[in-house]
């Protein structure tokens, strides 16, 4: 998927590259090359080296990623696709397929666990690995990126760029700098100067405003921002943010990497082409949504205790609401209950331009305690779903659905298709 900071590609300077001393630089970042775009890619090999935008293909759509060839024309994520379309009109638009995305992430996912246990998840498409253990059995850090990478080209059929590095910043601005399709290791003795010559907003933490704040004081790069007075920066954007860009300006960076990474919230949501005023159609895209958080929380071994849901109406406006359960939950049958009941409670009265499901207050479904209820058969709701999660990871998620959910006051085919 595309990124929004911009730095030099690695091999334009001779400096760092796919040779460089890996001494004391055993975290990899390994980040998939236009993930989206290139799984479509691997579906439909007819469209290989064309422009391939992947996103909302509605009005109000947005591109999620576009292939390298596309990016030439100035086609970037988060962009609007009646942009994308203005730019690259050769380009071929198709809407997302997260099955897919899932699925090609799991695998690749399982390849780096292959590696070393120690792999933290940051997304579908990217990841750190701390790799130092795995040295004994196959070897340096930057072999060890090189067998990541045939590996993912043999068996996935998709293209990955790894940063190796000391830390985890260092190694995903470097993931940043090889791609696409690169390698490219900072030795550990020349973090600053791999540091120093990149723009500012290369620092974590610094968004535009940050970056305009700073360039006001006279400090285009990272370099500037490390020999900077404390007390400029703690003045200009207060005293923890002053701290946390000095040390990483310096390189310092001692978070590990860690393999609980623990979600907050898991939630979905859709934009409609077209304002919506009916409530059968909110219906049923509350189903759809409940029923992807549900497969999610399951996927994940997790359940939740509380639902909420997001309303943005067409003035932009958004509302919030939630519902906390007497017992946390993974069914979307559930998650549909408490979700529709928020939303006819709200009753918001006006055209809906998007909605969303999610579940927070996540915990390991085998620590938390399950609702007993007088009477209730031995086997219900859960199964079922997960029964249906089995089918689905067979034939795809098509060949199952959530409609019996919704009760006969459902009966219409929903016209005004939500983009995801």
């Amino acid at each position: 998927m595309g990124r929004s900071q911009t730095v030099p590609r690695g091999g334009d300077d001779p400096r760092f590259g796919a040779d460089g001393d890996d001494t004391g630089s055993p975290i990899l970042h390994v980040d998939m090359d236009a993930f989206f775009a290139s799984v479509k890619v691997r579906r439909r090999p007819e469209l290989r080296g064309r422009p391939v935008v992947v996103g909302g293909t509605g009005p109000r759509g947005v591109v999620s990623s576009a292939s390298y060839q596309a990016r030439r024309y100035g086609v970037r994520s988060a962009m609007p696709t009646a942009r994308a379309r203005a730019l690259c009109p050769r380009a071929v638009f198709l809407p997302p397929d997260f099955t897919a995305y899932d699925a090609a992430s799991r695998a690749v996912m399982s390849i780096f666990r292959d590696v070393t246990p120690l792999v933290e998840p940051l997304s579908l498409d990217e990841a750190f690995l701390d790799v130092a253990g795995a040295r004994r059995l196959l070897g340096r850090p930057v072999e060890i990126a090189r067998l990541i990478r045939a590996r993912v080209a043999e068996q996935e059929g998709l293209t990955c760029s790894v940063g190796v590095a000391p830390t985890k910043f260092v190694a995903k601005l470097g993931s940043t700098r090889a791609k696409p399709d690169g390698l490219l290791v900072v030795p550990a003795d020349r973090v600053r100067e791999f540091l120093h010559p990149l723009p500012v907003h290369a620092l974590w933490g610094v968004g535009e405003r940050a970056a305009e704040t700073l360039r006001r004081l006279g400090l285009n790069t990272v370099g500037d921002l490390a020999t900077a007075p404390s007390g400029m920066l703690r003045r200009a954007l207060g005293a923890a943010a002053a701290t946390h860009l000095h040390e990483l300006a310096h390189g310092r960076d001692p978070r590990r990497v860690s393999p609980e990474r623990v979600e907050k919230s898991i939630g979905a949501e859709v934009t409609f082409d077209a304002d919506v005023a009916d409530p059968l159609v909110i219906r049923r895209v509350l189903l759809g949504l409940s029923e992807k958080v549900g497969v999610r929380l399951r996927r994940a071994g997790q359940v939740g205790r509380t639902v909420s849901i997001k309303i943005r109406l067409a003035d932009f406006s958004t509302v919030n609401r939630s519902r906390t359960l007497p017992v946390a939950t993974d069914t979307a049958r559930e998650i549909f209950q408490t979700s529709w009941a928020l939303f006819t409670a709200l009753d918001p009265g006006d055209r809906i331009r998007l909605v969303g499901v999610r579940a927070e207050g996540l915990a390991d479904r085998a620590a938390s305690p399950q609702q007993l209820v007088l009477g209730a058969p031995e086997r219900g709701w859960r199964e079922a779903e997960a029964a249906a999660d089995a089918v689905a990871a067979r034939f795809g998620r098509s060949a199952v659905g959530p409609a019996s959910l919704l009760g006969s006051t459902d009966s219409r085919r929903n016209e005004n298709p939500a983009r995801p």
